[in-house]
């Protein structure tokens, strides 16, 4: 089934947003005990222990002085992994969502009714909690700080960029600066190890024929699948036009995406919504097939060089990871 962006529902009220504050498919049966530390190295059971212990001291009516855990370390070492290990083992009022998601609720409805919303629950996981927005790090920082003097207890990851091998790899530091009113009641659980996927955020993801584009979305008119069809400019009009917030609603519309003519962003703000998009996508395993541009190459390289670099890295990786090889269509 062919669709177009015209066609899909984008309207959200409160109660979808908090509904959509769930581990993404990937992580939907991910628990402790389907964890798999490497032997390798120590610290990923360590933590895996660790973080058990610090869920199972969550108490609905009396806190311990611990206020959170933070999973710090490289990619690919199952962090996420475990930040949905301790959603699914908590029975109480939880959410789970992306440091993003989580800015994208107060942007959407104002911080004081944010804070309100969220105070109901016991648990809150944030996954890749960003530290390259001074703003958006600062309003995370007081959300955490309003929360946990209500009783909220926390788990999050860092969004250590793809491919940093050495220097900038650990974010603790940075965590624990720039969450200083909370941080000391933060256990930081340093996970080592390497990327157990092995990808690459360097591949290259290149686009295939418009004639084969256009003999891929034929074959899936009649079908099951519903494919979002679109140009890039058709693209990243609409989703100028969305609030980022929404966009977990647009991607749950459909199964696979085909973008004809696809170009690098010479706008950054275009660029990051673009980003957000490739999140949420990631997150509901949607796939991917494109004409036009090299994907590895959509963002410009001053941009991924610049100061949001661990998003650009990170959904590079992603691009890769949804790309519909040609040999598999």
């Amino acid at each position: 089934m062919l669709l177009t962006i015209t066609q899909l529902t984008t309207d959200v009220d409160v109660a979808e947003l908090i509904a959509e504050l769930v581990p993404p498919k990937e992580f939907l049966q991910a628990t402790f005990a389907t964890y798999r530390p490497d032997a390798n190295f120590e610290s990923q059971a360590t933590a895996a222990k660790k973080a058990q212990v610090f869920v199972e001291s969550i108490k609905k009516s009396k806190r311990n002085k611990q206020v959170g855990i933070y999973f710090d370390g490289g990619f690919g070492v199952g962090k996420t992994h475990l930040l949905a290990a301790c959603f699914h083992s908590y029975k109480g009022q939880k959410l789970f969502g992306s440091f993003l998601a989580f800015t994208s609720l107060i942007g959407a409805l104002g911080f004081a009714t944010t804070l309100d919303v969220l105070k109901k629950f016991e648990l809150i996981c944030i996954d890749e909690f960003e530290l390259d927005d001074p703003g958006d790090t600062m309003m995370m920082s007081r959300l955490l700080k309003e929360l946990s003097a209500n009783g909220t207890s926390f788990a999050a990851t860092s969004n250590t960029p793809p491919n940093a091998l050495g220097q900038g790899r650990f974010a603790a530091a940075d965590f624990a600066r720039e969450i200083a009113s909370v941080a000391d009641s933060f256990e930081i659980l340093r996970i080592e190890g390497e990327d157990y996927r092995h990808r690459s955020s360097e591949r290259s993801i290149p686009g295939v024929s418009l004639q084969t584009l256009q003999s891929f979305t034929a074959r899936q008119e009649n079908s099951n699948v519903r494919v979002l069809t679109c140009s890039m400019p058709e693209l990243l009009k609409a989703l100028g036009s969305l609030h980022p917030s929404r966009y977990t609603k647009l991607s749950e519309q459909f199964d696979q995406i085909a973008i004809e003519d696809l170009q690098p962003i010479d706008d950054q703000s275009a660029a990051l919504r673009f980003v957000t998009f490739v999140d949420r996508c990631y997150e509901n395993q949607v796939q991917m097939m494109h004409s036009g541009a090299d994907a590895a190459e959509v963002f410009l390289p001053h941009h991924v060089a610049g100061g949001f670099s661990k998003k650009y890295l990170r959904a590079i990786s992603r691009l890769g990871a949804m790309n519909i090889e040609f040999d598999s269509v």
